[in-house]
């Protein structure tokens, strides 16, 4: 193609973003097929050659070679890793949705960009067809274990917190009342998903909902063997039982499509409530029943 260079500063400087942005995108889409391999390895092949195709046409417009933005590759692996390939892949898409905005703003400038949209319209619906992750159909299982253990732990922390004053206690309490909740969760659920009789397999939406209980009685229970002071542990519980929710509502986002502000402001109302009450009792404990311990 020949270059035709841009030379207002302002408009070049976009054109230098979206030619980043592309053979950014481009260099993940390749190293997320090799980690997939398979179909959905070549379906990954075939878009990010597509996004280097998309940066060439920009560099044609900015007479620049620019690089890929290494550390944001290396940023959505290790998502890709901490959180499943789906949720990488979903937050690909709102970055395709952004720029499909972007570009529609320069289609009478550039007549090449009406193609750069209709590819990353196809890109996103090539995307959707490969979501296909299994611990997504264990969605469910895996929110019925956090938020019982987030309410119900919270909770009888912020009791025992003031009702026995002894973080060493308090931590032995926690861990046995949590693991004893974990497996009865887990029991619940298999039961539960093997009346049903759906698609899922009952002992792995079991297992799901008692890892993310225990997951999270690890999260909440830790601050007590750390601390001496039990309202000073209970505090850093509460801090990291919002952190839970905060990762795991942004979590539920990402893959669902949901409002993040709405769900997290339900969670935290909830289980901080829940602490809140749990806390009033175990003071009244004391004051009345004399648990001075």
């Amino acid at each position: 193609m020949e270059e035709k260079v841009v030379h207002d500063d302002a408009l070049r400087g976009r054109l230098l973003a979206f030619q980043r942005t592309e053979l950014t995108e481009a260099a993940l889409y390749e190293a997320l097929a090799r980690r997939v391999g398979g179909e959905n390895g070549e379906v990954l092949k075939r878009v990010a050659a597509d996004e280097r195709r998309h940066g060439a046409i920009w560099q044609g417009y900015t007479g620049t070679e620019v690089r890929p933005q290494m550390w944001r590759v290396r940023l959505y692996l290790l998502l890709a890793r901490l959180f499943g390939f789906t949720f990488a892949i979903k937050l690909l898409e709102k970055r395709e949705d952004r720029a499909q905005g972007g570009y529609e703003s320069l289609v009478d400038v550039f007549p090449e960009t009406r193609e750069i949209i209709a590819d990353e319209t196809r890109h996103e619906e090539s995307l959707i067809g490969l979501l296909d992750e299994e611990r997504l159909r264990y969605m469910s299982s895996m929110i019925l274990g956090l938020n019982d253990a987030l309410v119900e732990l919270t909770g009888a922390l912020a009791g025992l917190s003031l009702a026995l004053a002894d973080s060493a206690t308090v931590a032995l309490a926690g861990l046995i009342t949590g693991i004893a909740a974990a497996l009865s969760m887990s029991a619940s659920e298999y039961l539960s998903q093997k009346s049903e009789g759906g698609d899922g397999h009952p002992l792995k939406a079991a297992l799901y909902t008692g890892a993310a209980y225990l997951a999270t009685v690890a999260v909440l229970i830790l601050p007590f063997f750390v601390f001496h002071h039990p309202l000073l542990a209970l505090a850093f519980t509460l801090a990291g039982g919002v952190a839970v929710i905060v990762i795991f509502t942004f979590f539920m986002a990402v893959v669902r499509d949901i409002s993040f502000r709405r769900n997290f402001a339900e969670m935290v109302s909830i289980s901080l409530g829940v602490a809140a009450v749990s806390f009033l009792i175990g003071l009244a404990a004391r004051r009345f029943l004399g648990a001075d311990v």
